[in-house]
Order: structure tokens, then sequence, then C-alpha cells
């Protein structure tokens, strides 16, 4: 059921944000509204898209299974984030699969309520390829961080976006276990632990469940250092 607390969620979501108010409350009201489990399916790579979702409580990751049985993290969502805009439009099949990666609460919105906006309504169309562009451009940068920063700088970067400050020290309570961290930032688990090891130098130190941030600002001067000095130190 959608309480104004998730409705709330739901209309401040990138997808969302700029639709007229009466088109949201439409959607909403034809939306629906799903509880998963930690592990559970939301969808198959291979199934026809039928829905846009959006994240309101909890983590999603999008993934694919390689032939050899190897598991690729494509990204990973979380409260107020949308995905399957692009393939939903077409009725294109899923080129992932999608799995609650915690206890997650997500709201499916039919894509065919959508079309039917965006023949009424230029400003629901805009809305749209402001949110497909904003998935782009997150691909871009994560193949970016692939290319130009050593797996310490991606993980300093990781922690960064999760501290509830800007300077000084902070806790960082890590969102999602250790392995999926590392597929998202294109790292084996044991990378990961070589990455964490590496960070101990510029103030970090890393437990079971969370991370302790001596110095904010400093381990953000680690995540912009040039490569060529960051791999040198590692």
């Amino acid at each position: 059921m959608l309480n104004e607390k998730r409705k709330t969620i739901a209309r401040n979501s990138l997808l969302l944000r700029s639709f007229p108010e009466e088109h949201v409350d439409a959607l909403l009201t034809m939306s629906v509204f799903k509880s998963h489990e930690r592990g559970e399916t939301l969808f198959l790579h291979g199934e026809t898209a039928r829905s846009i979702h959006i994240v309101i409580e909890g983590w999603v990751k999008l993934f694919r299974i390689a032939p050899n049985g190897g598991e690729t993290v494509v990204s990973v969502f979380t409260r107020g984030e949308s995905f399957g805009e692009a393939v939903a439009f077409r009725n294109n099949k899923y080129p992932v699969s999608a799995e609650a990666v915690t206890a997650a609460e997500v709201i499916q919105i039919p894509t065919g309520a959508l079309r039917e906006l965006m023949r009424r309504d230029l400003a629901v169309s805009e809305s749209i390829l402001a949110s497909t562009f904003t998935h782009l451009h997150s691909l871009v940068s994560q193949l970016e961080q692939l290319k130009a920063q050593t797996g310490a700088q991606r993980v300093a970067e990781f922690l960064l976006h999760f501290c509830d400050a800007e300077s000084g020290g902070s806790t960082v309570t890590l969102p999602y276990d250790k392995v999926l961290i590392a597929g998202r930032l294109g790292m084996k688990p044991e990378s990961l632990s070589r990455a964490f090891a590496k960070l101990k130098p510029v103030g970090v130190q890393v437990f079971r469940n969370h991370a302790e941030i001596q110095d904010i600002d400093r381990l953000r001067e680690y995540s912009e250092t040039d490569p060529a000095n960051a791999w040198s130190r590692s």
C-alpha cells in the first residue's frame, strides 16, 4: 500500500520530481507496491519489460551472469532512484536481472500509463529523457573510474559518498555486503580487501560492516590524486 511517506519518496525521485502533480497522483494510483526480502528476484534477464521501478527503501542490484557462471554487477539503486526506463518503453526484454540485496520496497509503474501521459504532455517526455540521461551519465562515470582510478581510489570515492559530513571524521555503515561492493566497483573480493588495506595510511579503518574515517578531506584528496601518483603508492 502506498502511504504518504512512500508517495513522497516517489514524488521526489528523479523520474517523477518534474512531473505535474496531477500526473504523479494518477501514476501512483495505477502503480503496484511490492516488498522484497533480501535475495529475492524482481525480474530476470530475458523477461519482457512492462514496468519502471522506483526504489522506496533498501537496495536493488542489476546484474548479468556470464557464460562461465560469474556475476557482473551493472548498477546498484537505492531510495528515490529508478531503473528500467529505456527498455520498458519499447517492451523490450530486460538485458539484466534485478535482485534485492537488502530487504527492499519498490514501486512498479506500468509503462502503458506513462506512454499515454507522454502523448498528452511534453513535460512528461522531457522528465523521462532527463532520467535516462542521468543513468547514462552514471554509467560513463563508472567506466571513467575503472579506467582512470586505482582500486583503492574507487573504494575511497565509494566511502566518501556515504559520509554524513563534508569534513572532519565520519563513521560509514557499509550499505551492503563486501562481495557486492567489490562487484559494484569492478573488483574481486580479494582486491577489495587489499584496497581497504591501502586506505589505512590515509586514516581509514574498516571493520565488519562499517568504516571509520579519520579525516574526510584527506581521503577526498587521496581519491582525487593523479592516477600515476596513486599507482606508485600502491
